[in-house]
């Protein structure tokens, strides 16, 4: 079997970085309320492909996505791809899958941040 991709999502979104400020307090926790959303549409949508499950295939990439006050996704680019190619065939897949992202916090107008993305098999 292969591991929750949340577990991942979770620990990877500690190298969300915004873009500009606004309150503190309020900046942060709406932040966090966002993130969590984010976890969770990953770890709906993102799939382990069954030819890389059955070739016990695993790999980590990572995505610059660039968000607008929306939510939309108004691009992406591969940062780091796992060098196989039926797992690095997903990421346009979940890319497309995730659009739109939950809208942004109050305040903000775009948003720019790296997902780590993991296939791993237990």
């Amino acid at each position: 079997m292969f591991e929750t991709f949340g577990k991942s999502v979770i620990a990877a979104l500690a190298l969300l970085m915004a873009i500009g400020t606004t309150s503190p307090d309020a900046y942060a926790s709406d932040m966090k309320t966002w993130q969590k959303k984010v976890i969770k549409a990953v770890a709906k949508n993102q799939r382990y492909p069954r030819s890389a499950l059955a070739r016990e295939i695993e790999g980590k990439a990572k995505v610059r996505l660039f968000v607008a006050a929306d939510g939309s996704i108004t691009s992406h680019e591969v940062v780091q791809e796992t060098g196989k190619s039926i797992l690095d065939k997903e990421i346009p897949k979940l890319m497309k899958k995730l659009n739109p992202l939950p809208a942004l916090p109050d305040g903000k107008n775009e948003l720019s941040f790296v997902l780590p993305l993991n296939w791993t098999l237990n």
